[in-house]
């Protein structure tokens, strides 16, 4: 009887501590939901936080406050979220990729990633892209190849952001290219030495090489995922247009604190799973250079791990220094 009284003590114990956690999960939300985003206002990154935030406003009914914690290349917002209670209410809204990245990027890191967060929802995928001048003799990427390799170490390229980097790192190994790296502030900083001949080729964001490219001031020869994206049906993926093993694709998600509840993620990923197939969002996403990209909260936590630890290896392939 001792025995059993025990187990049944300890048993209510654990009932009581859980309590508070499962009633949490249950009630959520019951107040407004905030969303960080480490980028200016205006800013490309804080137009899809801010229109991610209105699409789930309108079939949710909840209040999502939009905050911009600039700082630390997105550090500031990654720490803000990472301290915060683990309870949905703070959310970070981010390109995951990025986020998994940070481990491999700075060398005064005061969260580890995979310690601190998990993916609340994904919610598109996106890629870096090969591209060169509109008057470029360069058709293809495979015309791109074998003319870089006339030129050998005199060849060279333009790019800014570490996916971007790593992408120029990659495509030079595999395709047995010695071009040399030209880093810029920004990808848009590249364009004019693009257009003067002064660099052959970029390896450039999304969002400015599909708005360049359609103002006709820009070719896109390939982008970096590993199935083509719909807002470019026509462009080959690296992989199909020869350089084989090439996959870099990026994907924004909610990401929270890693003690956040499954219960309040699986509202999350049902706010995603609610919001992502309306046409006007799948439009907005193809505007930018995007899919609409879905994974179960399990899978989601999985890719972000794999992400991880693929960093450590890109970062090893295009020799990128701790910041």
């Amino acid at each position: 009887m001792a025995k059993r009284s025990l187990l049944a003590l300890l048993s209510s114990a654990l009932t009581l501590a859980l309590l508070p956690v499962a009633a949490q999960a249950q009630d959520f939300p019951n107040q407004p939901v905030r969303f960080i985003t480490g980028f200016p206002p205006g800013s490309g990154a804080d137009v899809v936080t801010r229109y991610t935030a209105e699409k789930i406003k309108e079939i949710s009914g909840v209040n999502i406050i939009v905050e911009n914690r600039v700082g630390a290349a997105g550090g500031l917002a990654m720490e803000t979220v990472a301290r915060a209670k683990p309870d949905g209410y703070t959310v970070l809204l981010a390109t995951a990729t990025a986020t998994a990245a940070a481990n491999h990027l700075y060398k005064e890191r005061r969260i580890d990633v995979l310690e601190a967060f998990r993916i609340g929802a994904t919610i598109n995928r996106q890629g870096f892209m090969i591209t060169v001048d509109p008057d470029s003799p360069y058709k293809t990427l495979a015309e791109l190849n074998t003319a870089m390799k006339i030129k050998g170490d005199k060849a060279n390229y333009g790019t800014a952001a570490p996916t971007g980097i790593v992408l120029g790192e990659m495509y030079k190994a595999v395709a047995g290219l010695q071009a040399q790296q030209i880093r810029f502030r920004s990808g848009g900083d590249s364009l004019k030495e693009m257009a003067s001949g002064a660099i052959d080729y970029g390896a450039l964001d999304p969002q400015l090489s599909l708005a360049q490219f359609r103002q006709g001031k820009l070719r896109i020869l390939a982008v970096a995922t590993g199935t083509r994206i719909s807002a470019l049906p026509d462009v080959p993926t690296m992989e199909e247009a020869g350089v084989k093993g090439v996959d870099l694709t990026g994907w924004w998600a909610l990401i929270v604190p890693k003690a956040t509840p499954d219960a309040v993620v699986n509202v999350m990923h049902g706010w995603m799973e609610q919001v992502l197939p309306r046409p006007e969002v799948i439009q907005f996403f193809k505007d930018s250079g995007a899919d609409t990209f879905s994974l179960p909260p399990k899978e989601a936590d999985a890719l972000f791990v794999k992400e991880e630890a693929a960093w450590g290896r890109y970062a090893e392939i295009a020799k990128l220094e701790k910041q």
